[in-house]
């Protein structure tokens, strides 16, 4: 789905120039004659950006792979170590530099088969510089793709999605990747996410929708959980940690009756549909005697909006209400392990939930209709029985009743069976890596 808002007058828009050998950084000085074990592994993902389930992909797929030699791509180079992230490179200069090289690629995660070019490379700026630069392109589609493609240094449409022919040795996996709106892509998007998979050496999604769309294209995928599922297994205690101190340990304190981890993206920001928020959170505040913590699980462009929770609160009753500003990928994971349930739009918001065997509640974006959701299939697939998928705004009190009313037991059971899965699939993955 295009996210261009609006179309309109031509602006001058800045020259770019994309990786050139004088600025190729050479990743490892050894271009041949490697043994098996020296095969790098490029991790791959949108990771070059702030997103709570993108940061947590490659930490995932690091711990269970346990291989030196790894390197951390996205699109376009970026540090993003300050809030949990890695330090990432561009997959445009690792591609002139081990074209002639074998090489791993591992697809970690995400809903990569749909992101176009003009997305990732809008998302790849920072939130007032993609006004501009959405502003600069009204009207102007086809130099909106030229943009894009000077901004990734590559020509492709679907970028997230790596073509054979950028790296002719490597080989290439996808790892629980999701795509329930491949089929709703232009078709020139999807004639190359095709090619692209087909030609790829393994290829798992994490919901039935993205399976049944390959499964029509003839193209084989396994069904596999979001890496998501095994933050908790993996990383209970490192979160742990960060829950005993700094905003995550003064939000406890604050609310020692619960606070249920409130999220939304900026699409919901309209004031009707804020209003209408407003009035289903009293009346979960009053009901439950939870606080009501806003937070963020994704800071890039076409993410949540730290003022789209203040009109909340300002429309709010109750007065136990925090804006919870950390960006740390770890805070956010320690927040919602922590909380009394989650309510929002982030499917990732979801996942930890049910990582952490709490109750969770979806909302449907007001824009969305009848389009496929990532979340509904995802809950479809994994979901347990009984736990609401995603609501409108007005029906979240009632679904957030049936979410709480789902034993704990039950929850954490499913959770610790859902890790499991999830690492029994990548150990079968692992075992294809040269």
């Amino acid at each position: 789905m295009d996210r261009v808002a609006r179309e309109g007058a031509s602006t001058e828009w800045p020259t770019l120039t994309g990786p050139s050998r004088r600025h190729l950084v050479v990743y490892d000085a050894c271009m041949s004659h490697h043994s098996t074990a020296d095969v790098p592994t490029i991790l791959f993902g949108a990771f070059d950006r702030h997103n709570v389930g993108d940061l947590l992909f490659p930490h995932i797929v690091q711990h269970l792979l346990d291989r030196k030699n790894l390197i951390f791509a996205g699109l376009a180079e970026r540090d993003l170590r300050d809030c949990g992230g890695h330090q990432v490179k561009s997959l445009a200069r690792l591609a002139e530099a081990y074209r002639e090289q074998a090489v791993n690629i591992i697809h970690v995660g995400g809903e990569l088969l749909t992101c176009n070019a003009w997305e990732a490379a809008v998302m790849l700026q920072t939130p007032a510089h993609a006004q501009e630069v959405i502003l600069a392109f009204e009207g102007h589609t086809r130099r909106k793709l030229e943009w894009a493609h000077q901004q990734l240094g590559l020509p492709a449409l679907a970028p997230y999605s790596v073509s054979r022919s950028l790296f002719p040795r490597a080989r290439i996996f996808y790892h629980a990747v999701g795509g329930v709106s491949l089929d709703q892509c232009d078709p020139l998007i999807q004639a190359e996410v095709r090619a692209n998979l087909r030609a790829a050496d393994s290829i798992s999604v994490r919901d039935g929708r993205t399976q049944a769309i390959l499964d029509a294209a003839g193209i084989a995928s396994q069904l596999v959980p979001d890496p998501a599922v095994a933050v908790a297994e993996l990383f209970g205690e490192r979160i742990g940690q960060h829950a005993k101190h700094g905003e995550v340990a003064r939000v406890r304190d604050a609310f020692p009756k619960g606070y249920l981890a409130v999220q939304f993206s900026a699409d919901f920001g309209d004031d009707r549909t804020l209003n209408r928020t407003a009035q289903q959170l009293d009346q979960l505040a009053h009901t439950f005697g939870y606080g009501i913590v806003f937070f963020r699980a994704g800071a890039a462009p076409w993410h949540d909006d730290l003022s789209c929770y203040q009109r909340t609160a300002a429309r709010m009753q109750t007065s136990a209400v925090h804006m919870f500003e950390s960006l740390g990928l770890w805070d956010i994971c320690a927040l919602i392990a922590c909380s009394s349930a989650y309510a929002g739009s982030s499917l990732h918001g979801r996942i930890l939930a049910m990582a952490f065997g709490l109750p969770r509640v979806n909302l449907r974006s007001p824009s969305q209709g009848n389009d496929a959701s990532k979340q509904e299939a995802f809950a479809a697939a994994w979901e347990v029985s009984g736990m609401p998928r995603s609501v409108a705004v007005d029906e979240l009190v009632a679904a957030m009743h049936e979410a709480c009313a789902i034993e704990r037991e039950q929850l954490r059971q499913a959770a610790k069976q859902l890790a499991e899965r999830h690492r029994r699939e990548f150990a079968r993955l692992s075992d294809r890596i040269d």
